[in-house]
């Protein structure tokens, strides 16, 4: 899936409605995520995970650490030590 980028978000519409978003915030080079949303009518398709995954990538291409504020991405980094070395 495709996202659009807007500086402190990751995000998707179809047809003008917001099926997923990741807000996050950078402040002395670590990106803070603090929201992570999937509308209920695409739950269960990996969306979310997919979000997780472009902030990774954002943070990796800038040579940025990563702190999970909101509970899917502490979730997200704890089932995973892929990206431990990102970690805040």
């Amino acid at each position: 899936m495709d996202f659009t980028y807007e500086p402190g978000t990751f995000y998707k519409e179809i047809d003008n409605q917001l099926v997923a978003e990741v807000t996050f915030t950078v402040d002395d080079g670590i990106v803070s995520i603090n929201h992570t949303l999937v509308n209920d009518a695409y739950r269960g398709q990996g969306i979310a995970k997919q979000l997780m995954l472009k902030v990774v990538q954002y943070a990796q291409d800038n040579h940025f650490k990563i702190l999970p504020v909101c509970s899917y991405a502490i979730k997200f980094f704890e089932h995973t030590d892929k990206y431990n070395d990102l970690l805040k």
